[in-house]
């Protein structure tokens, strides 16, 4: 595997519905929209925690209808994912 992508070059974009955002605010969640359907969880942590410097509790993933990988990321409480969700422009 590689672990030298940077989180960015795995992801194609966060998700932005209305049950994203409610997850982002009630949850601490965030949901993004992966390239390749090969990405194992420990990546995506790995890759997330040195882009954002959150820790991440656990790495949730699934793949939908289209045969997209998601990957839904909830966080510390120390680290709140409405934070990053201004950052990244979602909220």
């Amino acid at each position: 595997m590689n672990d030298t992508k940077s989180f960015w070059e795995m992801v194609e974009y966060p998700v932005t519905t209305e049950k994203v955002v409610r997850m982002i605010e009630i949850e601490n969640k965030i949901v993004f929209q992966l390239k390749d359907l090969k990405l194992d969880k420990n990546q995506i942590k790995k890759s997330f925690e040195k882009e954002f410097n959150a820790k991440v509790d656990s790495v949730n993933t699934l793949i939908t209808r289209k045969g997209k990988k998601r990957a839904i990321i909830k966080l510390k409480p120390d680290k709140p994912a409405g934070d990053i969700a201004v950052k990244l422009g979602i909220i």
